[in-house]
């Protein structure tokens, strides 16, 4: 008759209990217990290869099997009681295991806390990565039908007369490019909200090298130094999809890089929706007008009825910086620990839970604002028609023709401020006044002044806003897309 294990307790090292101030202050099933279904499934896996090597029948495997999966029910249904004096997830899931079947007893053995906390980790990190590569999409896809509807259509003809713009052979909307928050160059509404793509892009991409480098089944390890019992490793990371076992106990179990690897992917996939919140945030404003945020997306003031605030952008913005923080909170973590663990690394979880929670929340109703935004065609015209925009077209027009491009750059500056102190626009210098600036201006001068032959001069020239590379990019976007996620 098989004998009832004893209840799990500190281990028979101790005499008594700890304090309840100190149990209080190292427990961690407060916010490990997320970590259930990852430790269900090590569980399972360490289960079926410790009954493959005989440690386990195969009765007893299947009891265990059993009774694990039905934990995951009851703690996915709110029925299941977790413990704060059991400490951890772990523990919680063991002892209830073991409470029901006594062949759960062997179910530790050759494996640690250690081990087996850093293999929960890995796979919650993966999923955690594949659910968020989905939202980067999505982002990324309403962007570019955001870019897709900045097209000039027929009906917008009234409204580039308006302008004065001979525009009408240019079918993408365009706007001002800034440096340093000033005017710069003309660009497309489309190129500009590619670029958000393109630097999404990047973002799942890191988090896609993230996941490949964490991997790795650290099971098997043990608390530092493996187990002299005879396992399966590679069995073990086979039933848990991994690519590979650790290499290096020590290394295994003490390894946190994969956890701030994510937290960099996650802050600076922050920054990202930060600076594009600004651009929106800017954009919306009486000032630039260039962008109307549906009210859905928006909200009221408390005190001013006219008030229309994009607090979603600027939440975006603002969560920027605890996804920042607790980059820098693992990083301390780390940065003066021994070989090989320590209970310090407890810290690496609330870090790692809030910066995917912030993240799972920014990305889909930054994607519904994205969906939730027009332009507006006409105020973003009426910008794109300050001629000091085309002033390097008038350098490179002198450059051209055999001026230094320092000298030509001297030229126009010297035509810009000709203009503004006779308090002029730039497009109406007489060609005599250009020629009093610069001999070598000619008589073609004002076609260095029209915007469609700014964009259509960039046709050579990739990554450019030019009409062709932009549409070529919108397509290759649209495509690219519609892909399978990797």
């Amino acid at each position: 008759m098989a004998t009832r294990p004893r209840p799990i307790s500190r281990s028979g090292r101790f005499r008594g209990g700890p304090d309840a101030d100190a149990r209080r202050f190292s427990e961690s099933v407060s916010f490990d217990r997320r970590l259930y279904r990852q430790d269900i499934a090590g569980s399972i896996a360490h289960a079926t290869m410790l009954a493959q090597v005989g440690v386990l029948t195969r009765r007893e495997r299947n009891q265990i099997v059993r009774g694990l999966k039905r934990i995951e029910r009851e703690i996915k249904n709110g029925r299941f009681q977790w413990k704060e004096e059991l400490e951890d997830v772990h523990m919680n899931i063991e002892a209830a295991l073991t409470k029901r079947i006594p062949a759960a007893a062997r179910l530790h053995t050759a494996r640690s806390r250690n081990d087996q906390v850093a293999t929960d980790m890995r796979l919650w990190v993966k999923d955690e990565v594949r659910s968020l590569k989905l939202e980067i999409r999505n982002l990324q896809q309403a962007l570019v039908d955001l870019a897709e509807r900045t097209r000039l259509t027929a009906s917008h003809r009234p409204v580039i007369l308006n302008s004065q713009l001979s525009i009408f052979n240019l079918s993408l909307l365009p706007l001002p490019g800034y440096t340093h928050l000033q005017r710069a160059q003309p660009v497309f509404a489309a190129h500009h909200l590619l670029a958000y793509v393109e630097m999404l892009q990047r973002d799942a991409e890191r988090f896609a090298d993230c996941a490949w480098r964490t991997d790795i089944c650290p099971l098997g390890s043990g608390a530092l130094a493996g187990t002299g019992i005879r396992i399966d490793r590679k069995l073990t990371a086979k039933l848990l999809g991994f690519r590979e076992s650790s290499a290096n106990s020590m290394d295994a179990v003490s390894d946190r890089d994969f956890a701030a690897e994510f937290l960099f992917a996650a802050a600076l996939t922050g920054v990202h929706l930060s600076r594009m919140a600004e651009d929106f945030i800017l954009w919306s404003s009486a000032e630039f007008g260039f962008i109307t945020i549906a009210d859905s997306h928006t909200t009221g003031s408390s005190l001013m009825p006219q008030k229309k605030n994009p607090d979603v952008v600027e939440l975006a913005r603002g969560k920027s910086g605890r996804l920042i923080g607790n980059l820098i909170s693992l990083l301390v973590v780390l940065k003066g620990l021994p070989m090989t663990y320590n209970r310090d690394l407890q810290e690496d979880k609330e870090p790692l839970f809030d910066s995917a929670d912030t993240l799972s929340a920014a990305l889909p109703v930054l994607a519904g604002m994205v969906r939730a935004t027009a332009f507006n065609v006409e105020t973003c015209l009426r910008a794109v028609r300050d001629p000091t925009l085309l002033a390097t077209e008038l350098a490179d027009h002198l450059v051209r023709r055999g001026v230094p491009f320092r000298e030509a750059h001297h030229a126009v500056g010297a035509a810009v401020r000709h203009a503004e102190d006779r308090r002029k626009p730039l497009n109406a210098l007489t060609v005599k006044e250009w020629r009093d600036i610069h001999p070598k201006f000619g008589k073609d001068v004002s076609g260095s002044l029209r915007l469609e032959n700014a964009f259509r001069s960039r046709d050579h020239l990739a990554g450019s806003p030019s009409p062709r590379y932009v549409e070529s990019q919108l397509q290759g976007w649209k495509n690219r897309l519609k892909r399978p996620i990797p």
